[in-house]
């Protein structure tokens, strides 16, 4: 078994988000909450902002060539959308003098938000309706509007005692004791606008969050580098396909990789051989696989996603399955690097040439320091 933790440190540290990046999408996310609140138009309608989406799950890895750091951004609202003037148009249109003003010909309307430029940074707004009372507080807390993710902390829990690293001074421990002892509280589904179907939609970003964290837990703390080692494939390897990508992408990985793994390497090889076995009646009835929303059972994660395109990924995945088991059985630290490097480009580690005799205890020689930099964002 050839387990390349020191490799595998040195990779995630290429494909992560750079300190800059991190730095460009805390202060992109900090202006546009900050507007929102102190905004004529917009400060009356805001309950609560908070991050989302891959950056604040650590699934998110380092944008290249033409890809532009993104991030997505909640804005809960006290709209009532069980109130047939306030149409998802209508609630859009709520907040585009607020856009002329900020984001004069640096914004545009999508399909469930509004895409913002903001520098080197695109800002995803998610609009949603006036959530259920019992929601508000817990969307106050730092629980939710923290820009901690699972690679900065184990402890997070969905309650209002849990505290963010920023706000840990004093005496935080018996605060933070009271939240592990507390249960997670159970959110609800929020309602976005969507512009095709002209109705509000449920969503559960919340439920999506708490999931990633738990698993990570489960894992060891391996599950989000899984997700970012396996996006990474996904890209040099097989760019030409456009789905699955993303969530679904990540969802599926979820749903593959399997609880107590050991290391990184040992998670990708189980994850994609599981991809090949879960997935393979699906295949033979020429289907897509039904994959409930985490939070939102009735919505299915692959409902865009053709057979021909998921047939596609699948056979990517077989022939990954085939080279990742290769490079954790190697017998050498070189054979193994170099299947790696097969899969993941040239991100990942070379072996050195004295690197012939077989691993001891899954640990490698490395010449210089392996350091994984943790930085924060928003």
């Amino acid at each position: 078994m050839s387990t390349l933790p020191s490799y595998f440190t040195d990779f995630l540290s290429e494909i992560r988000p750079t300190d800059d990046q991190r730095a460009a999408y805390q202060a992109a996310h900090k202006t546009l909450r900050n507007r929102l609140a102190e905004d004529d138009d917009t400060s009356d309608l805001l309950i609560s902002t908070f991050l989302q989406g891959s950056y604040r799950r650590a699934t998110a890895v380092r944008p290249e060539g033409k890809h532009r750091p993104d991030v997505d951004v909640i804005v809960v609202t006290n709209i009532d959308s069980d109130d047939p003037r306030n149409t998802p148009d209508a609630a859009v249109k709520l907040f585009l003098p607020f856009l002329d003003r900020h984001y004069k010909d640096s914004y545009e309307r999508q399909n469930r938000s509004i895409a913002i430029t903001d520098g080197d940074v695109d800002l995803d707004m998610v609009i949603t309706a006036n959530p259920p009372e019992t929601d508000r507080k817990l969307l106050l807390t730092d629980a939710v509007k923290s820009f901690d993710t699972p690679e900065d902390v184990r402890d997070w829990r969905l309650n209002q005692n849990w505290l963010a690293l920023d706000h840990r001074f004093g005496r935080f421990q018996e605060t933070l004791r009271k939240s592990e002892e507390e249960p997670e509280q159970k959110s609800n589904p929020l309602k976005i606008p969507d512009r095709d179907l002209q109705c509000w939609e449920d969503t559960h970003p919340l439920e999506q969050i708490r999931w990633t964290w738990e698993k990570n837990r489960n894992t060891n703390s391996h599950f989000v580098n899984v997700v970012k080692a396996l996006k990474w494939w996904r890209r040099i390897c097989h760019s030409q396909s456009k789905y699955p990508k993303g969530y679904p992408l990540e969802h599926i990985i979820g749903d593959s990789c399997p609880d107590r793994v050991g290391t990184v390497a040992e998670g990708v090889v189980l994850t994609l051989e599981e991809i090949t076995q879960r997935y393979q009646d699906a295949i033979g009835r020429e289907s897509v696989p039904f994959l409930p929303d985490r939070g939102v059972p009735s919505h299915n994660v692959l409902h865009r996603l053709s057979f021909e395109d998921f047939k596609a990924f699948y056979e990517h995945c077989e022939s990954a399955a085939v080279i990742a088991r290769k490079a954790f059985d190697a017998t050498t630290i070189r054979e193994s690097a170099d299947h790696w490097r097969s899969l993941f480009g040239d991100c990942f580690p070379s072996a050195p040439d004295e690197s012939n005799d077989p691993p001891k205890g899954g640990y490698t020689p490395r010449t210089v320091s392996s350091e994984v930099t943790r930085g924060r964002f928003a």
